[in-house]
């Protein structure tokens, strides 16, 4: 034997909001989208939710829970793990949290 586990290693993320590590499957992954805001205010940038994890372009990973959203938020680090500046559209985002929390 060669010692190795048959096992699979579980892929971990970190949760932008609270900083914990988590398996990949217990988050959300978030990209960016551009083109027209929720409300049509013109050309803007918003996050969109990708629970598949298929859309392309750079994730961001955060628990389903308001909680790690309004911490997100509150602490600019999508602007971080996007590199961009300006207001993110987050609207999207947090009504797909909301609806998904029990």
């Amino acid at each position: 034997m060669s010692g190795r586990t048959h096992a699979r290693a579980c892929p971990e993320r970190t949760c932008v909001g609270c900083r914990e590590r988590a398996a990949k499957t217990d988050l959300l992954r978030i990209v960016m989208a551009e083109g027209e805001g929720a409300e049509g205010s013109g050309k803007g940038v918003r996050l969109v939710p990708d629970p598949r994890g298929t859309l392309p372009g750079r994730g961001a990973y955060v628990h389903p829970a308001l909680v790690c959203l309004d911490m997100a938020v509150r602490r600019r680090a999508f602007l971080r793990a996007y590199r961009v500046r300006g207001p993110l559209d987050t609207t999207d985002l947090s009504r797909y949290v909301e609806q998904a929390q029990p």
